[in-house]
């Protein structure tokens, strides 16, 4: 994040909440603690690690608009609440620890990766994405407005589409009939390591 935020004590991050419309349904269950407040817009030019941003407290929240010219990314548990009071746009999301993401306006990326499902993330606007790839029982806890986009997923899950994986992602990302996948995605034809790897090194993952 940038260097400029301000440490606010629960009350007062609720306070903002409030003025901003975010309804207590998003934030009942974040920790009542301390979190860094960003005034938007705010423009990271790498990539956002989830699982380390923050410098106090329970977790950020960016009074604004946030964009990420690289990729987000949660692997680990343990990870700090994000809070964005506006639009998130980044090139990708990629979700697997136990992510608590909470958007009040709309999401755009050209990837949403979702694995395993200890998270909170919940999107008020619309949810604007090249490819979604939902794997191990995730899901978003909400999408307020539109879903744009093929969804890859289980067919368990209420958001699958019957969509080919070729269609619509890169075919390094593909797993090959019988191929193990050490993350385990249950996302058809998914290989979650190569997708987290093209992702880590800037690589695109969806076609077009």
């Amino acid at each position: 994040m940038d260097a400029q935020h301000v440490e606010r004590s629960w009350d007062e991050t609720v306070a903002l909440f409030e003025r901003r419309g975010l309804p207590e349904s998003s934030y009942e269950n974040l920790y009542e603690e301390s979190y860094d407040v960003h005034t938007g817009p705010v423009v990271i030019a790498g990539d956002l690690d989830l699982d380390t941003v923050g410098s106090s407290g329970a977790g950020v929240v960016v009074d604004g608009d946030l964009t990420v010219e690289g990729s987000i990314v949660n692997v680990d548990d343990g990870c700090p609440a994000s809070v964005v009071l506006g639009d998130l746009r980044a090139a990708n999301v990629y979700l697997e620890g136990d992510a608590k993401l909470l958007v009040l306006g709309s999401v755009t990326v050209d990837a949403f990766i979702g694995s395993m499902t200890d998270k909170l993330v919940m999107i008020h606007g619309d949810l604007r994405a090249g490819v979604t790839v939902l794997s191990g029982e995730f899901s978003p806890d909400l999408v307020g407005g539109t879903l744009h986009g093929a969804v890859v997923a289980p067919a368990y899950l209420d958001l699958a589409q019957d969509v080919d994986p070729a269609a619509v992602l890169v075919p390094e990302v593909l797993r090959a009939e019988g191929e193990d996948d050490p993350r385990g995605f249950d996302a058809p034809r998914v290989h979650g390591g190569r997708l987290l790897s093209r992702i880590v090194k800037g690589l695109p993952v969806a076609l077009g």
